[in-house]
């Protein structure tokens, strides 16, 4: 649908990345030129022909399909405030180090009506319709039109802003719901057939394959697990069906990744049906989503940082930071943990930790099988309800680098630790300049940062972190406190 992200306010704009939701964009252009040339076919022989294999046709699984996804438009009134929120004072003591610009409002437009494309797709014979949640995000007024052009007003039913599925209702008769796969069992290669209706032009289909499955940290969703696929997806794609060859819904078309086109560039994302299906079901038994939550900021582990903690392997999850209360820190998880395996299977990644735990139920029990200090332990805890302040909380970055040229520090006071949102009690050294062509910018340290520990020791004051950055050499572990939550990066 137009509204995903084409605009310049596009909720997720990465530097080398556009993105546009629904058939969002990321730009990841890559041309291929000077190939060599291919060698003169050879001639074909009429018996050739007479024995060539006939083509294969969709066309059967199409018909099938085709009745099961429906146009959606949804519209909705937005009523700018007359002036822009006050600007956050900003102490003249603090604004030495980070700087401040002039205070000043900004003129709005009045009340406007914004009206948006995209799909959906039937999963019920009642009349449940599953699409993305951007598509009808604040929408007043949703109109579903299905394949045989009956149109009918559209209840949201609820909606997961953080997986970007809904669920809306229509009351219809003879309503051709999907049938629904299994998005588990969706491998690489596998054909994929996006339909929906870009652009606003009518019901489409485009043909591709899986191209890879449990795509995360893109920036898109606060919760991803995308399957990818090259299989066309556009503008109005947004909550259409993604099918397998055998015409089984297993994807809800989310974004696509673009080169400043808008367009389709052969890298598309789907929710997966499991995940869509969760949500759906919590939404329709429960009228909300609940997620499980253990409390725990978890980082990717990077060559760099394995050796930092004197891990033969890069695997795992480290733990960035443990949230007091927490049913992590209840259980005696530490910060500096590096957890492999959950419920006795390996950990690939911070993603799929975040994924796995938020699909469970508060109040599951599950094992940890963990590293400390090299020691091997495992560890049981009771998952709880995720907190509404800590949904949004996203697994923090790691860096790569091998010194800290370029970067500035200053002892914190607590002047600068109220400014940070920090306790007045904090300590270390507050990062008061990165230069930006410096590996460290590149990494991700910010000004604002308090480094709080250089390789597992405490610091207090710029003293103690030259004399443990000496210390350490080329290769600094560092603890870096970032608006009150630790993660670390290794130098």
């Amino acid at each position: 649908m137009n509204r995903f992200r084409l605009s310049p306010s596009s909720r997720f704009m990465a530097p080398a990345l556009g993105l546009i939701l629904g058939a969002a964009g990321i730009s990841l252009a890559h041309t291929i030129s000077n190939l060599p040339a291919s060698n003169p076919p050879a001639t074909l022989k009429l018996a050739d022909i007479n024995e060539a294999p006939s083509k294969t046709s969709y066309a059967p699984i199409v018909k099938a399909v085709l009745p099961s996804v429906v146009n959606i438009s949804s519209s909705k009134v937005v009523h700018p405030r007359e002036e822009s929120a006050e600007p956050m004072p900003m102490d003249p003591f603090f604004r030495q180090f980070f700087g401040g610009g002039p205070e000043g409002h900004f003129n709005l437009p009045k009340d406007r009506k914004e009206k948006a494309l995209g799909s959906g797709v039937i999963v019920s014979p009642e009349g449940y319709i599953v699409t993305n949640n951007h598509v009808v995000d604040g929408a007043t007024d949703v109109r579903v039109t299905l394949s045989d052009k009956r149109e009918f007003q559209a209840r949201i039913v609820g909606t997961d802003p953080k997986t970007d599925v809904a669920v809306l209702k229509i009351d219809a008769e003879k309503l051709t719901p999907i049938t629904i796969g299994d998005s588990s069992k969706v491998e690489v290669g596998d054909v994929a057939l996006a339909i929906g209706d870009p652009f606003g032009v009518g019901q489409t289909v485009t043909k591709g394959i899986i191209s890879a499955t449990g795509r995360g940290n893109l920036g898109i969703e606060d919760y991803e697990d995308f399957l990818q696929t090259d299989a066309p997806i556009n503008p109005g794609n947004s909550g259409g069906a993604l099918v397998n060859d055998r015409g089984e819904l297993v994807g809800i078309n989310t974004a696509i990744i673009t080169h400043g086109s808008g367009g389709s560039q052969g890298i598309g994302f789907a929710v997966p049906v499991n995940l869509a299906r969760n949500v759906m079901s919590q939404i329709l038994k429960n009228g909300r989503v609940t997620r499980a939550y253990l409390g725990i900021l978890p980082q990717d582990v990077t060559p760099i940082m394995a050796k930092a903690f004197g891990e033969k392997d890069a695997k795992g999850v480290v733990v960035g930071d443990v949230t007091s209360s927490s049913p992590a820190h209840d259980a005696g998880v530490q910060r500096g943990d590096i957890i492999l395996e959950l419920n006795g299977k390996p950990v690939a990644d911070s993603n799929q930790l975040r994924m796995t735990i938020s699909m469970m139920q508060p109040g599951t029990a599950i094992q940890l099988k963990l590293v400390r200090n090299g020691s091997t332990r495992e560890i049981t805890a009771k998952l709880a309800e995720m907190p509404v302040e800590t949904a949004k909380v996203k697994s923090g970055e790691e860096g790569v680098d091998k010194a800290l040229d370029g970067v500035a520090v200053s002892n914190v006071n607590p002047q600068i630790a109220e400014q940070l949102n920090l306790p007045p009690s904090t300590t270390g050294v507050v990062v008061t300049d990165v230069d930006p062509s410096s590996k460290m910018a590149d990494i991700g340290l910010q000004k604002g940062d308090v480094i709080q520990e250089v390789n597992r020791q405490s610091i207090k004051n710029v003293s103690e972190f030259q004399s443990a950055i000496r210390k350490a050499g080329n290769d600094p572990l560092l603890l870096v406190n970032r608006g009150g939550r630790t993660l670390f990066i290794a130098a």
